[in-house]
């Protein structure tokens, strides 16, 4: 059994104080580019492209960005709030990033300030550590219109064992059997890749400073989860969606194994349909999965053939 007091049932459904979040033109330009953005897609790239708008997935780094412009302490951000009730202080440093799903509600803005309403909404006990489930929804504080709809898992080294629920199952895509993927788009990560992403607001030491991968068994510097994931978006946006923001309807991804600076993500994808595209992204250097259970929806465009 784990040394530290874990209690679930008084963790599940608190709700955090209101967060007010922000950003600007710059902040979502460089989050495309640390995306894998390229030259030719100035409608995220450049402010006076007449169809500029935020990559869709931009909001989920706005819980770690807060409204600062400003570089932040990543143990700092992780308090925000205040300690969950039924948890012991979570060590930052082994904080890994497991799934994250971003449904998307409304249009976004190319910039402004808005809440963000965060709720725990699982707590897991998976041996090795422990798994803290939680669902945001980004709001305009003033109209109320919800703009997008977000739940991530985030897995800490250490602290399993205390008995709880080991979640139940979830959701499970898998690519057809016997079915060649309908698209592969590969991106070569830079071996800056990991500094550059955290500059949207998620400061985790372990993307930066090599000491602290190295005491986790990393060997080293990891790339974001997130950024896998967003690289992953990108992918399939620009290929199946003709790389228009409108058309993401939702997306989800499991990253299960460390991708490093440098990189080539290889992304697979397959059309089941009804806008349904089932995904998964490889390492080709060391070819291995390392982002799983991938399901994007996109929007069906009326001026072409459907997926």
């Amino acid at each position: 059994m784990s040394k530290v007091k874990v209690e679930p049932q008084k963790a599940l459904g608190y709700q955090f104080p209101i967060q007010k979040v922000s950003y600007n033109k710059r902040d979502i330009i460089l989050y495309a580019l640390s995306i894998g953005c390229e030259a030719d897609e100035l409608r995220y790239t450049y402010e006076l492209d007449k169809q500029f708008a935020p990559f869709p997935t931009y909001p989920i780094v706005l819980s770690l960005k807060g409204n600062t412009n400003d570089v932040n302490l990543f143990a700092e951000r992780t308090k925000f709030g205040g300690p969950i009730p039924g948890l012991p202080p979570l060590d930052p440093n082994k904080m890994i990033q497991g799934e994250q799903s971003l449904e998307v509600l409304n249009k976004l803005p190319v910039e402004g300030e808005f809440d963000l309403q965060t709720t725990v909404t699982g707590i897991y006990d998976k041996g090795s550590g422990l798994v803290f489930e939680l669902t945001s929804v980004l709001i305009d504080p003033n109209t109320k219109v919800q703009y997008a709809k977000t739940r991530s898992q985030t897995f800490v080294i250490g602290y399993g064992g205390f008995g709880g629920p080991k979640g139940g199952k979830s959701l499970s895509y898998s690519p057809p059997k016997n079915k060649a993927p309908d698209a592969v788009v590969s991106a070569k990560t830079l071996a800056t890749q990991a500094l550059l992403y955290r500059l949207s607001g998620d400061y985790n030491p372990l993307h930066a400073d090599p000491t602290i991968g190295a005491e986790l068994g990393f060997g080293g510097v990891i790339l974001h989860g997130l950024c896998t994931f967003g690289h992953a978006a990108h992918a399939i946006l620009k290929t199946l969606g003709n790389n228009d923001p409108s058309r993401l309807v939702s997306i989800t991804g499991r990253s299960s194994v460390p991708v490093y600076p440098g990189d080539t993500l290889d992304t697979y994808m397959w059309k089941l349909g009804e806008g349904k595209v089932v995904y998964l992204v490889k390492v080709r250097e060391r070819d291995v999965i390392v982002l799983t259970n991938g399901l994007a929806v996109l929007k069906e465009d009326q001026s072409a053939s459907k997926l």
